[in-house]
């Protein structure tokens, strides 16, 4: 079962990742810009920033790792259940929120071999 831990340990691995808060929880930013964010409040899970025909799919699926909250309704964000999710697609999950987010200076700086 990945943790808060798990999700920093992957996030680090990307360009310009800083841990910080936002909304008094740990969160992750690139370049300043937010892309995930542990929710220590009523249900937990991790906020992550996704496109939104990606999160549609991801709450069509069925797959119990996936939800949201009306909170959450109409924002490009899926919520992931940490004890839910396979390590690898949480891997493929915040590394397609960084790539949302990262500036284009960033990603390709990243990219080049």
């Amino acid at each position: 079962m990945p943790t808060w831990d798990d999700v920093v340990t992957i996030a680090s691995r990307l360009s310009e990742v800083e841990v910080t808060t936002s909304w008094h929880t740990p969160s992750l930013k690139v370049k300043g810009r937010f892309f995930a964010r542990l929710r220590t409040e009523a249900e937990g899970g991790l906020a992550l920033v996704c496109d939104p025909s990606e999160k549609a799919a991801l709450l069509a699926s069925a797959d119990p790792a996936f939800y949201t909250t009306p909170h959450y309704d109409g924002y490009a964000m899926i919520l992931v259940h940490l004890d839910k999710i396979d390590p690898e697609r949480l891997t493929e999950l915040i590394e397609d929120a960084w790539h949302l987010k990262a500036p284009v200076r960033v990603r390709k700086a990243y990219e080049q071999p």
